[in-house]
């Protein structure tokens, strides 16, 4: 039975194992889960934009060169290029079709520049500027949930371990016990059946020592899978368990909480969305401005001369035109205004809507926040009832098994009492885990995950 014993404390206390605090959790967890990374790239790449939507605001200039080859045939008639398909044949329109060729080309520098927009150039670099501003707020609260939830993970953890050295303890209590009951029996000084029911009360205490030990293992795994790394073996850090954490303070104000911070810039972002919208009702005025050489292997009298040409290439690609132009425009699509009406009132729409639910946050927080603080005060009077019971359970224990070995009780009062011990452990070790999750709780409700670091 003793080997039986020692390979139960070896997965508790047999392992060097690195001890793993609430600190370094968090820290890991902010580093390496995968959602809080795909966040961050997201606002970097929204920062990125920023500068993209600045440099939209620049002239377009364009640069082309082109050289060819082919026939100058021309014909009167119309056409369009419908998506763009056409030839630039420029040539007379002769009587029959002739297969001279010869080369072209054309060297062109286009700039085109929109001068004057009604505030469109600015309203979107604002809108990158919110939308950045926007992926941030996501950042920050997608780093705040998931502190949470590693903090509350951690938590359970750490008091599943206690419950599994509690359990440990109860099983040398419960060995203990049927030694002592062994020997009895084995002497004569007390029936057979106190023996089977130590060795059942062993039993039950390894039952519930394993199913600690795997509790406690299930719920290290979910925590490694919250930080992000690869499976290992870890120690808690117990000293949480051993303090009681300060009583959270806070005035009342949810406005910085990252939730509700995450609406306020959805609910900016649509703002300027909607501004953005309804400068698009204004024309838009641009400079132009065209400088282009020309260069042909065809003559200027070839109109009457079909030989007046050459096939040659570099005398068919050497500019011997040049033509510029500079131009004010102004571009107006009227009936956009028409169309961009509905386009606004859903922008609208869509605002009030992100509205409704910033304030059905707010209402869902303050509630939770009330919640939190009962929590907290219902945990506190639990948590110091537990010492009474613990001392109460203890004193028990040892009248009982003092009174069993000098044969003044029967097995039936040590089972009871080891019982009651053991119940009265766990309920130490559940009392000020509730704390601690109250607390979170708080921390939660309030956007404040200071409440937690403060008290490590």
């Amino acid at each position: 039975m003793k080997s039986f014993i020692l390979a139960l404390l070896i997965p508790v206390c047999g392992i060097a194992q690195e001890k793993l605090t609430l600190a370094r959790t968090l820290e890991i967890a902010v580093e390496n889960y995968g959602s809080i990374r795909a966040k961050r790239y997201h606002s970097e790449a929204s920062k990125t934009l920023i500068e993209l939507a600045r440099r939209t605001n620049l002239p377009n200039v364009n640069l082309g060169l082109q050289q060819d080859f082919g026939t100058v045939n021309g014909q009167n008639g119309p056409l369009y290029g419908f998506g763009g398909l056409a030839a630039g044949s420029s040539g007379p329109a002769l009587a029959e079709q002739n297969w001279n060729a010869g080369f072209g080309a054309l060297y062109l520098t286009q700039v085109n520049w929109d001068v004057v927009t009604f505030g469109r150039n600015k309203k979107r670099v604002t809108v990158a500027e919110h939308t950045a501003q926007k992926d941030n707020e996501d950042l920050q609260q997608e780093i705040f949930r998931h502190k949470i939830k590693v903090a509350a993970a951690y938590i359970n953890w750490v008091t599943a371990h206690q419950l599994t050295l509690s359990f440990t303890r109860n099983v040398q209590r419960a060995d203990t016990v049927q030694q002592v009951a062994g020997v009895k029996a084995r002497n004569g000084l007390v029936p057979g059946v106190d023996l089977s029911m130590a060795k059942a009360d062993l039993a039950n205490a390894s039952i519930a020592y394993s199913r600690a030990l795997d509790q406690e293992q299930e719920l290290l795994n979910r925590l490694i899978e919250l930080m992000g790394i690869e499976p290992a073996d870890y120690q808690p850090d117990l000293s949480l368990l051993e303090k009681i954490p300060s009583r959270p303070a806070f005035q009342g104000d949810l406005s910085q909480h990252p939730e509700l911070r995450l609406y306020k810039s959805l609910i900016r972002l649509n703002e300027e969305q909607t501004a953005l919208l309804k400068t698009q009702y204004y024309p838009a005025v641009s400079l132009a401005g065209v400088f282009q050489t020309r260069a042909s292997g065809f003559g200027n009298g070839y109109i009457q001369d079909q030989n007046d040409f050459t096939s040659g290439y570099f005398s068919g690609i050497n500019p011997t035109r040049v033509n510029y132009l500079l131009g004010l425009g102004l571009n107006w699509n009227f009936t956009q205004t028409y169309r961009l009406k509905k386009q606004v009132s859903a922008q609208e729409l869509t605002g009030k809507a992100l509205q409704s639910e910033y304030e059905m946050t707010d209402l869902r927080l303050q509630t939770q926040l009330k919640t939190a603080q009962n929590k907290w005060s219902n945990a506190l009077a639990v948590y110091e009832q537990v010492p009474v019971q613990l001392t109460a359970a203890r004193d028990a224990y040892l009248q009982k098994s003092a009174l069993y070995k000098n044969g003044l009780t029967d097995q039936v009062s040590v089972s009871q009492a080891l019982y009651a011990l053991i119940r009265a452990e766990t309920d130490r070790d559940i009392a000020i885990s509730h704390i601690w999750n109250a607390l979170l709780l708080q921390a939660a409700a309030s956007g404040d995950f200071d409440l937690i670091e403060n008290n490590l």
